[in-house]
């Protein structure tokens, strides 16, 4: 398992794309969407690393033979 540079491109790419969704939204108004989201951008974000975190948690298994 080596370390994945696009994983860190995807989260900070979706990062930047929520913040100018939540910008636009804000500023036309809708702070009750702006504020939802910003919640499932960072859901969406907690899933990701989650999987990553999955991944190294098997890796170190892997390494150690715990079975």
């Amino acid at each position: 398992m080596g370390m994945n540079v696009d994983a860190i491109f995807q989260i900070a790419g979706m990062g930047i794309i929520v913040a100018m969704i939540h910008t636009v939204l804000k500023s036309s108004g809708k702070e009750d969407w702006a504020n939802w989201v910003t919640l499932i951008g960072i859901i969406v974000v907690l899933f990701m690393v989650a999987s990553y975190i999955n991944d190294l948690f098997q890796e170190i298994k892997r390494v150690f033979l715990f079975k």
